[in-house]
């Protein structure tokens, strides 16, 4: 008569185990569910720490908007390795509001990204940046799936990235002006609450936005924030406007996720060695295109 009341046991223990998760938060946790995060201090500042090294997982460096699942480049040599995976896309509103003009530049970027850079007939611009190692731009980097690291200080971020070892300097609370225009740009960041806010100027004409073909002109600006949403996840967004190529400025939203290996760091990806081939194999005497 005791076998009803015993198989009853684990139902009960269910029952009780999430009515505690109902009721309130973890032990540990430090804040109600209800209220936003706060994310702790850095030393001697009323401002977040994002100190840390993250990462993006998501299809954005294949395509920022909505695509369904591609092959590879060369399907007869790699087969499934390198294909395409479906994505739903990071842009605002879901596409990219290009002027007429450049959304057929695009499509025809896309159709060249494998063009070698230096040929008698081909313009170094042409093919996907990323191929030939060029530093990545802003903000491409970010979302590439390679870590990166952010090191803060009060007057300084300094962020540097795994992918071809770019570094940028986000300048905090003054407006040095910009040298020259640079693959990754000149940042110049204020505080507004727990986000940082980072606008990225004079970035060079030849980076692109992902793999299919998206890009942009010398006119780029980019304004980044970051914001600290639990001690694991930073929300980044950025606006991006370039008059030249887009009919009205338009949004970016992602994810980043700390990277919380025990030894985890930053490793070295210099791919100049890895694109050698690709760019100059054809040059090479005795050798046809």
């Amino acid at each position: 008569m005791q076998k009803p009341f015993n198989n009853s046991i684990p139902l009960v223990v269910f029952i009780s185990v999430a009515g505690v998760l109902w009721l309130g938060p973890i032990p540990g946790t430090g804040q109600a569910p209800d209220q936003p995060y706060r994310s702790p201090r850095f030393i001697g500042t009323q401002n977040p720490d994002l100190s840390g090294i993250w990462q993006t997982y998501n299809s954005a460096n294949w395509n920022l908007e909505p695509h369904p699942a591609g092959p590879a480049p060369f399907p007869a040599l790699t087969g499934a390795i390198g294909a395409m995976p479906a994505g739903l896309g990071v842009v605002e509103g879901g596409k990219i509001p290009y002027q007429p003009w450049a959304e057929a530049k695009r499509k025809e970027n896309f159709e060249k990204r494998f063009n070698r850079p230096i040929t008698r007939e081909i313009n170094e611009t042409t093919g996907d940046p990323e191929a030939k190692c060029y530093m990545p731009g802003i903000p491409r980097a970010t979302y590439m799936g390679f870590p990166f690291q952010i090191v803060q200080t009060p007057a300084q971020i300094l962020i540097t990235y795994e992918f071809a070892s770019a570094t940028r300097s986000i300048h905090i609370g003054r407006k040095p002006p910009s040298p020259n225009s640079s693959w990754m740009g000149w940042s110049i960041g204020h505080w507004e609450g727990d986000t940082l806010v980072v606008e990225v100027t004079d970035q060079r004409d030849q980076t692109w936005f992902d793999r299919a073909g998206n890009f942009h002109s010398d006119a780029l600006k980019v304004v980044e924030r970051y914001t600290p949403i639990t001690p694991y996840h930073l929300m980044y967004e950025a606006t991006i406007e370039d008059p030249k190529v887009f009919t009205r400025p338009w949004k970016i939203s992602i994810p980043l996720y700390r990277n919380m290996e025990r030894n985890a760091q930053i490793l070295e990806f210099k791919c100049v060695e890895f694109a050698e081939e690709f760019i100059y194999g054809h040059l090479v005497e005795g050798r046809k295109n």
